[in-house]
């Protein structure tokens, strides 16, 4: 064997763009993808477990009896609802402060604040169905209820803001500042039920206290952990999406400029505007 064909032999294979180009070797976006993938199908495995657990294998409770099962969604609805405007709320903070702002933090806060409306009203859909049986009616003018009703509203209205045209950092900016002030409605809604004593019960489970032991504490757990997985999977889902629209959007504007100065070109040679004639060996071809 010559040198030549030694040295070809013991070249390496050069590696194809992104990482893939060594054996068993998978693209960074190949593995976030599995692990987006992973956290929702945990998410979906955890929530029907808390379903299972929380309707045939938890006994019912000494003073509710079978109620207390709507209660193992409920609050963890509600945790998530918290969550996803807070991140909504440091998003936008990230976005107003010069140093870090970046059109990626509202992405993010869209997405979180989308998420978070959808989780309100699933809040305030499984505390009507707790409520008719406990109070005897599906809705009441509670301090905790009202002022839940309200964050809905504020964040209907923010995502509504969101929508507005204008320029994109303009736009981000406007959004950025009525997530902050959509957010000053949060620690109240929270604290109402220890500022206002109302029908609302206090939180079954606070700091470093549980009122609830045993299955049904670790399926309450369970479902705290579920719901939370299956808002995060949603945040990257949704974020991935308002990026995507956001380059089909500067696509589109990169396009209609380019028609746009291609038409004042043509209108400047006092031609009509379309493609330029081919020219070969110094004739216009027509």
């Amino acid at each position: 064997m010559s040198s030549t064909t030694a040295n070809a032999v013991a070249a390496p294979v050069p590696a194809a763009p992104g990482g893939a180009g060594r054996a068993g070797h998978q693209p960074r976006g190949a593995w976030r993808g599995r692990l987006v993938a992973a956290t929702g199908g945990a998410a979906l495995l955890g929530i029907a477990a808390t379903v299972w657990l929380g309707l045939w294998v938890t006994p019912p409770d000494v003073y509710m009896g079978n109620l207390v099962r709507l209660l193992y969604i409920h609050p963890p609805i509600a945790w998530v609802m918290y969550l996803a405007f807070g991140l909504a709320m440091l998003s936008s903070l990230g976005y107003l402060w010069p140093r870090t702002r970046d059109l990626r933090f509202d992405r993010l806060a869209g997405a979180a604040a989308e998420v978070g409306v959808v989780f309100t009203g699933l809040t305030l859909v499984t505390g009507s169905l707790w409520g008719r049986p406990t109070w005897g009616t599906y809705w009441t003018w509670d301090p905790l209820l009202t002022t839940t009703a309200l964050l809905f509203v504020l964040y209907l209205g923010y995502l509504a803001l969101r929508r507005v045209p204008g320029e994109p950092e303009a736009r981000a900016r406007r959004a950025a500042i009525g997530a902050v002030v959509a957010f000053v409605d949060v620690p109240i809604c929270y604290f109402s039920v220890y500022w206002w004593r109302s029908l609302h019960q206090l939180p079954s489970v606070t700091a470093g206290k549980s009122y609830i032991h045993g299955s049904m504490a670790w399926t309450m757990l369970l479902g705290f952990v579920s719901f939370t997985l299956a808002f995060v999977w949603l945040v990257v889902r949704r974020y991935r999406l308002a990026g995507l629209a956001q380059a089909e959007e500067a696509d589109g504007l990169a396009l209609a400029l380019a028609e746009r100065r291609a038409e004042g070109e043509a209108d400047a040679v006092g031609r009509p505007p379309g493609p330029a004639p081919l020219v070969e060996h110094g004739v216009g071809l027509r």
